[in-house]
Formats: structure tokens, sequence, C-alpha cells
């Protein structure tokens, strides 16, 4: 499933080609491969008011053997990624201190380049002017995003007085080829006790993760990638699909597990699955539960039938939240420290022509995270939302033509994302390091124009 338009942008003839024509020339971005550094080259921090994690972010990068120069000007060559510390401002006059420094460290930002800035709560700001200045690093970093070439990425983590140890994970993470495809984006982590020593390459290992909807497309890609990571796979899917089912949890060394999640004894059927069975010589019970399994019954409102409705409420939102609960009242199943993740979609957030249904329960997937994140987080857990946008799959291969290529083009770095870029959004939300990040929503999107 190659991208024929970005592939004849970026080759010899197709090159001089675009550039004649002034037509926009997609990036192959930088996905992440077992290995592969955290950078491809230097990092820069800068700070913008107090800066009080300034030490943190260079420990964090030199730590991953980055070179983290003194300041933008110290030589001509190319920065892998620009770093702001926005923490610490007291009003406006702040701002005038981020523009100085991004302005030049972001002209010397190289291919699939990061930029990241750490900012304050506007809810905790002492005045107005304080607020005004940290809402201000929303419609920057938005509006950077939109600006950067060559595959970069713009994103910013709020970050609360108290929610230091929870910096680390989430900055590898937005500055690794993991978040490839994830751009524009805001996350607001929380205070939380996050585990020291987490293994790089294999973080998950140890752990059992349930991924629903595994037999094939974004579901099968999840599979692979938390099984990379080193869990052992429970993966789940409808009878119908059980030989893809079976080829995939044989690829991963994982287990199939046949479940319809909308039958009435789904929820205690999984339960009874994860009590009784020692998954890879590990205890009963589950650390990771990916709800990826959804259908789309596709009409306009005024067309739909009651069918086509109750299927998709159904199957995306009702066995989310039975599920869930089951597992939250089944004592000792949900592990201590667990991570549950709730595939939304763009369409949840944005909204889309003749997909009430989907988008409502989409909707709701997101409703249902930052109800329950008190909870979970009193449980020393989490649960998050992925909301994947245009993301090229066996299904978007059979669209139209026009349709496709439209969906593709309408975000920041003007292609659609792979089935890979959810998976490893899933991935690092499922990790021990992204503690401190719980009822957060982050779009898989390229910053697609839709919504927010």
């Amino acid at each position: 499933m190659g991208d024929w338009y970005r592939d004849l942008a970026n080759s010899g003839v197709g090159s001089t080609l675009v550039g004649q024509l002034g037509l926009p020339r997609p990036a192959v971005l930088r996905r992440y491969e077992p290995g592969a550094p955290l950078l491809t080259g230097p990092a820069v921090v800068g700070t913008a008011g107090a800066g009080r994690l300034r030490e943190t972010l260079t420990r964090v990068l030199e730590d991953a053997g980055v070179t983290v120069l003194p300041g933008v000007d110290d030589d001509g060559g190319r920065l892998a990624a620009v770093l702001l510390d926005a923490t610490g401002g007291t009003g406006p006059a702040d701002l005038a201190a981020a523009y100085e420094f991004l302005a030049p460290a972001v002209r010397r930002l190289g291919p699939s380049g990061r930029v990241l800035v750490l900012a304050d709560p506007p809810s905790d700001a002492d005045s107005p002017a304080q607020a005004a200045a940290r809402q201000a690093l929303e419609g920057l970093v938005r509006s950077v995003a939109k600006e950067l070439r060559n595959g970069g990425t713009a994103n910013l983590l709020v970050v609360p007085a108290d929610a230091g140890a929870s910096v680390p994970g989430p900055v590898r993470f937005f500055l690794s080829g993991r978040s490839a495809y994830v751009d524009g984006q805001v996350v607001r982590l929380t205070a939380a006790d996050v585990p020291a020593g987490e293994d790089a390459e294999r973080p998950l290992a140890g752990k059992v993760a349930v991924v629903t909807g595994a037999a094939r497309g974004i579901g099968a890609s999840i599979a692979r990638v938390v099984a990379r990571d080193g869990a052992h796979v429970v993966a789940v899917d409808v009878p119908a699909a059980g030989d893809k089912l079976a080829e995939v949890a044989n690829e991963i060394g994982g287990t199939a597990f046949q479940l319809d999640v909308t039958a009435p004894d789904a929820a205690q059927r999984l339960v009874a699955h994860l009590r009784e069975r020692r998954h890879a010589g590990v205890g009963p019970g589950v650390d990771v539960v990916v709800h990826n399994a959804g259908i789309t019954r596709d009409k306009l409102l005024v067309n739909m039938d009651a069918a086509r409705w109750n299927s998709v409420m159904a199957v995306n939102l009702q066995a989310q939240l039975d599920l869930t609960q089951a597992l939250l009242d089944a004592d000792g199943v949900l592990r201590p420290g667990a991570r549950v993740v709730c595939v939304s979609s763009q369409s949840g957030i944005a909204g889309n022509r003749g997909q009430t249904n989907y988008a409502a329960s989409k909707a709701g997937v997101i409703g249902m995270v930052r109800a329950w994140a008190p909870a979970f987080a009193e449980r020393g857990a989490t649960i998050n939302a992925v909301a994947p946008g245009f993301i090229v799959t066996e299904m978007t291969a059979k669209m139209p033509f026009g349709t496709r290529e439209i969906g593709s083009r309408i975000n920041s770095l003007q292609q659609g994302g792979l089935p890979v870029d959810v998976a490893e959004t899933i991935a690092w939300l499922s990790r021990p390091s992204a503690a401190g990040v719980n009822g957060q929503v982050v779009r898989v999107c390229g910053q697609s124009f839709l919504g927010a």
C-alpha cells in the first residue's frame, strides 16, 4: 500500500516536475526501526520563562546519546530537534522569548525534525495575563506544525508543577520515529509514579496485552508492535475471522481468542480466559487492553435504519464500556499499573457526512475515557484514547481515487498515515513510562485540517 504521489514527488524527474508546477512534495517520514537512535542529529534546548524542566530535557537527550548544542548559532548544521521549555512564564512578554528562540532554530530543522514545546497548564495560572500566555503557546505550536516541511512535526506537552517525573517518556516518544504521524497535538500530563529503568527495546516484556479486532488492518499492526515491544498478546476477534486471527497470533507468538465482543457473555468469557490462563509463563491477569474492534455502517442520518445505528453503537462503544467495567470489577484481573487504550476516530472529533452513528460512537469513546480517568488514576492505572485520521489500509484502497487522494492530502504532512503509526502510539501509551498520560486523546492524523 504505497503512496504513488509521494514516491513520484521524491523521484528525480518527479521532484523537478513537482517543483516547476508548484505542487506539494510529501516527505518520506522517519519511522521507528528497532535499534534506531532517538534522533539522527543534534538538538537544541531553549527557554521562555523560568524553564524549570530544561535540565530534565537535557538529561533525556544526553542519556539517549543525542548531542545537545549550547545554542542555535554555534554552527550552520541541521538540527534534528528543537525543544522549548516555556514553563514558568508570567505573561505575554515571555512569548517574545519563545519567538526569539524558535524562529532561528526552526529555520535549521532537518528532514523529519521535531519541535517540542513544554508549558504550564493555563488552568493553573495566577492571572489572566499568565493564562493568556500559556494558552497562546497552543496556537503557536499548532501553527508551527502547519509551517514545517520535510516531514517535521511540532507538538505541545502541558506539564503541571508536580508532574516533572512524567516528562521523560512522552518526550522520548515525540522525538522518536514512533510519532511520525502525530503532529500538532497537545498532551496534558499528570503527576504519577513512573517506574525507573524502562527497557528501551522491550518495555512491555513480561506483560500480557489484549487487542480486540486483531485479525487484520490496524488491529493486526497493533498486535505486532505490542508483541515486538515484549508483551504476550491475546489477539481477539470474531469467530468468522478465525483463520486470519490464528495467522496473526502464530506470527507474533501470541494467543488467538475468538470472541464476539457484543455477545451477552463476552465480558465474562474474557475475564474467565484471563483469570484461568497463564500466558508465556506470566501469571493470570492482564496489563494492557486495547479496544480496537470497530465497524462502520454508513448512511445519511435520514436514510439510516435502526439496525445500522444499533450495530455500530454495540461494537464501537457499548462493548468497550462493558469489557472495561468487567475488568475493573473482576478482582485481580486488571493488574496494578494497567493500561487501557481505546481507539476513537477523527470522525468523533470533527464529524463526518454519512457517519452519524460512527462519529457518535467514537465521540462517546472520548467521553468514556475522560470520565474514567480519575478512577484509573486511583488504581495507579491509565486509560487513554487514540484517534486515527486517514490511515492507508485495504479498506481505503477500495475508495474512489479522488476521495482517497483528498483524504490523504488534507493534513500538514500531505499524506495518509500507516497502520503502524496508530500502533506505535498505542504501544507508547501502554508503556510503564506513560504513567503520567491519563484521560488524553491523541490524534494520529498528520495534523488533519479537519477538527482541532
